[in-house]
């Protein structure tokens, strides 16, 4: 199967928008998680379309795995007077109270009218939504201090909406993770499975791998090159990664490269971070649809 003809939408994911379009008015801020890799691609729009101007963060999640100086542009590129964005590193908990302190401004008003009523210690309800694999139940464990929420390497895993408890004034309601039923260009669904938002049996791992070697070979070359000892990236990206699992060792009886392995272990390192902070879009590329490299702002900028 071709990343291009990658499409996932069970029942549950449309289940899913209509009960998230049901319980908004219980909340009073929504936490938007998407991957600080893709902010763009990882957020599903039609999640825009029911949320409206309701008081949001968009948390980009898992910004370790991220390019610092391309996070900052992100954020400038989000952020509206009716929206927050911050980068959180849910796993170490690093931007848990930047979290509570946007979600907490956002709603003051409500809040403040709440008291005058006599509800003095009025929680801050914020629903948790977000595209599968994006960190959203880490970042709801993170927030309330235990687990609380189910958490696996994989998307899928949250199927029920349920009310959690958060440190300090947050309750949380958490969603299960929803994509939308068109994902848009290869080059977003390309994005998408690279960092595991769909599941890895819904596109063959070859052909994922040829998609991301491609993307690397023009984002980072050098890392790409220096990682798998290759010598001319010019070479079509099927050769590229057989080239890669010759240098690996990855051998098949009659010195044939063994692909399935190779381009299981270039999906793990890329996933797990072992090729350093990569950031696969920037706000130039939206509505691009290209594959390019990325000249990097000013660390001021």
């Amino acid at each position: 199967m071709d990343v291009k003809d990658l499409s996932w939408f069970p029942g549950h994911m449309a289940k899913t928008l209509r009960s998230i379009a049901e319980r908004l008015p219980q909340v009073d801020v929504v936490l938007e998680t998407c991957d600080a890799r893709i902010p763009h691609s990882s957020r599903n729009p039609e999640l825009d379309r029911i949320l409206g101007t309701k008081p949001r963060v968009v948390v980009l999640n898992k910004a370790d795995l991220a390019e610092e100086t391309w996070t900052r542009a992100w954020v400038r590129a989000l952020e509206t007077s009716s929206c927050a964005a911050i980068p959180v590193d849910s796993l170490h908990r690093s931007g848990l109270d930047r979290v509570r302190n946007a979600a907490a401004d956002l709603c003051a008003g409500r809040i403040e009218r709440a008291a005058e009523r006599g509800r003095i210690f009025r929680p801050v309800r914020a629903m948790v939504v977000g595209i599968p694999n994006s960190g959203k139940s880490t970042l709801i464990n993170a927030l309330s201090g235990r687990k609380a929420a189910r958490t696996e390497d994989r998307p899928g895993v949250t199927r029920g909406a349920q009310w959690i408890r958060g440190e300090g004034p947050l309750e949380l309601m958490d969603m299960p993770g929803v994509l939308w039923p068109n994902l848009g260009s290869d080059f977003r669904r390309l994005r998408l499975a690279a960092t595991g938002a769909v599941r890895d049996e819904v596109v063959s791992t070859e052909d994922l791998a040829e998609g991301l070697v491609g993307l690397l070979a023009a984002r980072y070359p050098d890392r790409l090159r220096a990682r798998y000892k290759l010598e001319d990236l010019s070479l079509p990206a099927f050769e590229l990664l057989e080239a890669a699992a010759r240098k690996r060792g990855c051998l098949l009886p009659g010195n044939r490269a063994d692909l399935s392995r190779f381009c299981a272990i270039l999906l793990d390192e890329f996933r797990g971070g072992v090729l350093g902070r990569m950031t696969l879009e920037t706000p130039d590329d939206i509505g691009a649809d290209r594959i390019a490299p990325a000249v990097l702002p000013e660390a001021g900028d």
